[in-house]
């Protein structure tokens, strides 16, 4: 199925309104890690920050391969690149006078 990227961006931002979500992309920020590295930084259970990386997986925020009996994650640059191309356009309508009409 295709998204529109209002489905993608709905994905993005609710991946992005929780602290432990953003810490984890904060982290992946310096390259790719194990999931224990994760687990270890941020003082964290495994089932807590697996829901989490589910969740920043599903918004196609992260990537993750296996090598063995470990999962690493990294970020993927095309989601990136996404939430930057929808927050350029909302800044485009904004500075082209977007329809403001106010309530009669």
């Amino acid at each position: 199925m295709v998204k529109t990227q209002r489905e993608k961006a709905v994905l993005l931002f609710h991946a992005l309104s929780d602290l432990t979500r953003l810490e984890l992309l904060d982290k992946l920020k310096n390259g790719e890690q194990c999931v224990c590295d994760l687990t270890e930084a941020l003082h964290s259970g495994q089932s807590r920050l697996s829901f989490h990386l589910k969740v920043l997986k599903e918004a196609e925020l992260i990537n993750d391969r296996r090598e063995g009996r470990w999962v690493y994650y990294a970020l993927n640059p095309d989601a990136i690149e996404d939430l930057e191309d929808f927050v350029r356009d909302l800044k485009e309508t904004t500075r082209l006078g977007g329809a403001s009409k106010s309530c009669a």
